[in-house]
């Protein structure tokens, strides 16, 4: 079976040989399912060949420019787009191939803690907009969906069902504005991912690249599930890249990949 790999620190380093993803089907939005097939299309065909090398963190670029942890960082694709695409610039010019958009935190249950649930839409639009005019012909263009921010089931009141739902928003927003991949990161609860993982691919069909990015301790067990474990399970759902992302540091990671 082709072994994936997307080795995620700090810097996103990834490769994989050829995989065939098993019949997830969905109905596209018809007004981008011409141009988003064709880059998915062409960006499945360069990551089976070859390395490619995504953008960085986008959260201590803002605060490094001032902006505080305490308010939205999904929002400034409304009301700071100018800030957003000079950071997805820098990237470009360090010869990144993928910027992912900055909608880490842009799904309902994150928003809503802001009271901004209802520019979902739009903050998930613009962000796509931002990354794809610094983007232009030199970077493909992931779209970026993080955890949910609340607990779910058995751990929290979030149904799997509620979950699946709120992040099929997310992922049909993105798909609809024309990402050319999504990039799923920083999951630490197994069970989140999974919902994340079968949502997106209900959303974007069986072309466009998914990603699936987890998060772990020192020790590399994920919330006391071993590295065995959820790269077994992470490698039965549809995604096409595995990997790591944040939290420990380049050691802890490489030493998890390497299990």
């Amino acid at each position: 079976k082709p072994v994936r790999a997307w080795c995620a620190v700090p810097a996103r380093f990834l490769s994989k040989t050829p995989v065939k993803l098993r019949p997830f089907f969905a109905e596209p939005n018809r007004m981008s399912s011409i141009v988003t097939s064709t880059r998915a299309a062409e960006f499945r065909e360069q990551l089976s060949r070859r390395v490619m090398v995504a953008d960085g963190a986008m959260g201590t670029m803002f605060y490094s420019k001032g902006v505080f942890f305490n308010r939205c960082y999904d929002e400034l694709n409304l009301s700071a787009p100018q800030m957003v695409k000079e950071i997805h610039q820098e990237y470009v010019k360090a010869a990144d191939d993928i910027l992912e958009t900055h909608t880490f935190g842009a799904n309902r249950a994150r928003l809503a803690a802001f009271g901004l649930g209802e520019k979902l839409q739009g903050i998930n639009q613009a962000g796509v907009r931002i990354a794809r005019e610094a983007a232009g012909d030199k970077a493909f263009v992931a779209g970026a969906i993080g955890p949910l921010g609340v607990r779910i089931e058995p751990l929290g009141p979030t149904s799997f069902a509620e979950a699946r739902d709120i992040f099929r928003e997310q992922a049909q927003a993105l798909f609809d504005s024309g990402v050319d991949l999504i990039v799923l990161e920083t999951f630490y609860d197994l069970n989140e991912i999974r919902e994340a993982i079968f949502a997106v691919r209900e959303v974007v069909g069986p072309e466009m690249v998914i990603a699936a990015h987890v998060t772990v301790d020192d020790d590399g067990m994920m919330r006391g599930t071993d590295p065995e474990t959820y790269t077994k399970k992470l490698d039965e759902w549809p995604c096409d890249v595995v990997g790591l992302n944040c939290s420990v540091g380049p050691k802890t990671a490489l030493e998890t990949i390497e299990q």
